[in-house]
């Protein structure tokens, strides 16, 4: 995909949601979101195995208040409101996810529970929210491609 189409992707808030990381369109991907003035935040999970190590990466990557309470609750509010950082879209890719799926099936699934229930509530109110899961392996077959 190129960043015009991309563009075009990325602003229909009903097509937002879980998606799986496009393979090599980061560049495009980024200057899309650029374009569209979407904050874009990476969230590397290359090292998460576990619940904990994934509620704390999340929160520092999308720089989450002091009140952040590292649980799945608080990462829902946390996901679901985002007025520390205002825009009229968000894009999070969370990168190398395979050890987190592979370590702690039942927290990963949960986790991408969290963001898809945090698009379907900006979706309502017509602001996409992205959630790009990069992955090599294959626990995230199910999840569907961005067209």
């Amino acid at each position: 995909m190129t960043a015009p189409q991309f563009h075009t992707l990325l602003s229909r808030a009903e097509r937002a949601g879980l998606h799986r990381m496009p393979f090599a369109s980061d560049l495009a991907l980024e200057e899309a979101a650029e374009s569209l003035d979407y904050p874009l935040h990476r969230v590397n999970l290359a090292q998460v195995t576990g619940k904990e190590a994934f509620l704390d990466a999340v929160g520092k990557a999308l720089n989450f208040p002091d009140w952040y309470g590292h649980n799945w609750d608080a990462l829902a509010d946390c996901l679901t409101d985002l007025s520390w950082m205002a825009a009229d879209g968000y894009v999070i890719i969370l990168e190398h996810s395979d050890a987190f799926a592979e370590a702690a099936p039942a927290d990963f699934a949960m986790a991408l529970s969290v963001f898809q229930d945090a698009a379907d509530t900006w979706r309502e109110d017509g602001i996409p929210f992205w959630t790009l899961v990069g992955t090599a392996g294959t626990h995230t077959d199910w999840l569907q491609d961005m067209e």
